[in-house]
């Protein structure tokens, strides 16, 4: 590969880190938000290898003009499909994942818990997704019976033929390669278009026995309010301030 095309891939790639990673949020796409230093160490490391790389060429170029005059080889073409990704992160950056990926997996196991606190008194109560199925499937208490729960994600369609629609997290471990979803699946109100973010308000849907792992993570829908897509979209959080119901 010619010097030229080396320092423009290392300076464009150094970019587009700094562009996602320190002058935006389009790092919290592809990665957790604790790797934000070391994305931008990367991209100030890729631009100063970049400028090492010209002030070498330029103390070069004087000893080699006379072999460079001789020089008929080519920078090969497929090394120029390295830039397009640098260019994606400056122009177009791929969007974060939502239901296309949650849909094609199956939801992951939550965490066993050998002790719940009792829940707040607050009606309707706010809850993660991960927090509302640990208390469908594993509280012997029961304390999540009757009560008017308040949950947020996104929108994912059921795809097996099935009453209802489900509520999706995306959590991530390191990166967006592996992600996985926590879904809740909710019954009684019309699904919002795939991928729209809502906070839904509601009480445990009967199936199987509560508390225990044959009852579902389900919920009977009372209302449903479509939200912001929040900046951090890979985090199972408290629900979000809601807005006026439709």
């Amino acid at each position: 590969m010619k010097r030229p095309l080396q320092i423009t891939l290392l300076a464009l790639s150094g970019l587009g880190v700094l562009h996602a990673s320190l002058f935006s949020d389009l790092y919290l796409r592809y990665v957790k938000e604790g790797m934000r230093p070391l994305l931008i160490a990367s991209g100030a490391l890729l631009l100063a290898l970049a400028a090492a790389e010209a002030w070498w060429g330029r103390k070069e170029e004087a000893g080699a003009r006379s072999e460079d005059a001789h020089d008929h080889s080519g920078t090969p073409k497929v090394a120029w499909l390295l830039l397009l990704p640098a260019l994606s992160l400056l122009f177009y950056a791929p969007p974060a994942l939502g239901a296309f990926t949650a849909s094609r997996e199956a939801p992951k196991t939550v965490a066993e818990e050998d002790h719940f606190d009792p829940l707040p008194a607050t009606s309707p109560l706010p809850m993660t997704l991960t927090d509302f199925t640990q208390r469908v499937q594993q509280d012997r208490e029961q304390a999540i019976k009757g009560r008017t729960v308040q949950l947020t994600g996104f929108v994912t369609p059921a795809g097996d033929g099935g009453d209802g629609w489900y509520l999706t997290r995306l959590i991530l471990s390191c990166c967006a390669a592996d992600a996985q979803s926590v879904k809740v699946r909710v019954h009684g109100v019309q699904a919002p278009p795939t991928d729209t973010w809502v906070t839904v308000t509601g009480r445990w849907h009967p199936s199987g026995a509560l508390g225990t792992k044959s009852a579902s993570a389900a919920l009977d829908a009372h209302t449903i309010t479509k939200i912001p897509k929040p900046t951090n979209g890979y985090t199972d959080a408290v629900p979000l301030t809601p807005l006026t119901p439709r």
